[in-house]
Parts: structure tokens; C-alpha cells; sequence
């Protein structure tokens, strides 16, 4: 596990170094692909078209003339970003979304309740959902179900976690049996809310399981495990915001230090 050396240290402290390793990364890439003469000389009128909009405040049609000349290179510099970014964007969102289950999510608690559903492809599996079974470790007591929701194609069960750890669930409709990771624990780790289905876009927001196989009645196995945020002196902030703030941080240091413009 690539992450596992920091998940021992605080959230913040493992998105600090998460943060500086991803700008390590994107800085050259940076460096690459965009057109490096042109962004700063872009960067350079901008602070031009600023500086006369202070010095020649008292007059509005000068002030006006930088406005529309610092606003024409925001928008040339938006372009030039363009490149970089359509190389970044692909590997980015992979990222995000592979560390999402570690910093976006709590873990269930022990003795508290929680849910698993499991949502079935089609209604006609309904009926051998009447006699779904779920099977767990000793820690896992399932306390209620299976409760079929037949309007939504679902299948509930209550469980209460006795003990921390790491574990493996077994649901079984008719002939089809899956399994389903479930974390009991505090701190960063992997978590994966769903089990997804072989559709793309469940693939990419759930990536910590794979996928069940198309031709299983079971379509998805969720848990809900409780969204979390990073302490930052104090106040509570989504981890993405925090890693966004890290990133960008640590790649105008690192631009400025390998002599890189972004």
C-alpha cells in the first residue's frame, strides 16, 4: 500500500506529505507541457495592467484601458494553462478518487448500528432475496434482515460491529454469493463504501473493491460509512480543500526553486 508509511501520522500531517509528493510530480509535467516564454510574459503584463491601474487611479479612462488589458491576459493565461491541465486532468481525478476512501470517510463504530444494502439488477431476483443470507465473523452481529425493498430493487440488513478490525462479509441471494469489506476503526485507512458495479463510473468512485462481475444478480453492496473532515486549528475542513491548498502550495515553492512559471 503506497500510503501506508503515513498513515500513522495525523490527517494533516499525511496530506502535507500526499500534498508536496503530488506537486513534485505535477510540477515538471508542468514545466513540459505548457509554453513557458509565453506564461511569463503573460504573467508580466498582468502585473503591469495591475501596477498602472494603482498608479493612474485618478483617471478613469487609463483605469478602464488596464482593466480590459489585465482582463484580456487572465484570459490568454487561462488558455496557456489549458495544455497542462488536459495532460493532469486524467491522472488527478484517479488520485482524488483513490484518496477519498482513506481521508473522506470515518469508520463504523463499535456497538453502533449500521446498514449494509444491497441493491439487486433487476426485480426478478426478488424472490430469492426472501431468502438472502449474510455471513460475517463473530465480531459482525447482523441484528436484523434481510428486509427486501421491492420498489427499489434492495436488500437490507442491520449490523452492529463488536470489536475494531478490519473484516469480510459474505451476502448470498440464490446462487450468487459476494463479498464485502468492512473497516471498524478511527484514524486514515482504506475504506470502500460500495462494492460497484462494472459500470465505468461506479468503478471510478468507488475504487477500493473490484467490481462484481455483470453476470451476478447483485448489482452493488453499499455501507454508509459516516463523512469525515481534517482538523485545521480548530475548524473542520473537507480534505479535499485542504489537499487543494497543500498542492498548490508546495508547487509555487517548488516552481520557484526549479526556476518552472505556473
Amino acid at each position: 500500500m503506497v500510503l501506508g508509511p503515513v498513515l500513522g501520522l495525523p490527517p494533516l500531517a499525511s496530506l502535507l506529505i500526499v500534498s508536496i509528493a503530488t506537486s513534485a510530480a505535477i510540477v515538471p509535467v508542468i514545466g513540459r507541457t505548457s509554453d513557458q516564454p509565453r506564461v511569463a510574459a503573460t504573467k508580466r503584463r498582468i502585473r503591469a495592467a495591475l501596477l498602472e491601474i494603482r498608479l493612474f487611479n485618478d483617471d478613469p479612462r487609463l483605469v478602464m484601458r488596464a482593466v480590459g488589458h489585465a482582463l484580456a491576459q487572465n484570459l490568454l493565461y487561462l488558455r496557456l494553462s489549458l495544455v497542462p491541465l488536459a495532460w493532469l486532468a486524467i491522472p488527478l481525478t484517479l488520485l482524488v478518487t483513490h484518496l477519498q476512501p482513506f481521508y473522506g470517510y470515518s469508520g463504523l463504530q463499535t456497538g453502533v448500528p449500521s446498514l449494509i444494502k444491497v441493491a439487486l439488477r433487476d426485480s426478478s431476483s426478488m424472490d430469492a432475496a426472501a431468502r438472502a443470507t449474510i455471513e460475517g465473523p463473530a465480531a459482525i452481529r447482523i441484528d436484523a434482515g434481510p428486509v427486501r425493498l421491492v420498489g427499489s430493487n434492495e436488500v437490507l440488513w442491520r449490523l452492529v460491529p463488536g470489536a475494531p478490525g478490519d473484516y469480510a462479509l459474505s451476502v448470498r441471494i440464490g446462487s450468487d454469493s459476494v463479498t464485502k469489506t468492512l473497516r471498524v476503526a478511527d484514524g486514515p485507512g482504506r475504506r470502500s463504501p460500495r462494492r460497484p458495479s462494472p459500470g465505468l463510473v461506479d468503478q471510478l468512485l468507488y475504487p477500493s473493491e473490484p467490481p462484481i462481475e455483470s453476470a451476478s444478480s447483485i448489482a452493488s453492496i453499499d455501507v454508509p460509512y459516516p463523512e469525515t473532515t481534517v482538523n485545521v486549528l480548530g475548524f473542520h475542513v473537507h480534505w479535499t480543500i485542504v489537499y487543494l491548498v497543500l498542492s498548490m502550495a508546495a508547487a509555487l515553492i517548488l516552481a520557484r526553486r526549479f526556476g518552472i512559471t505556473v
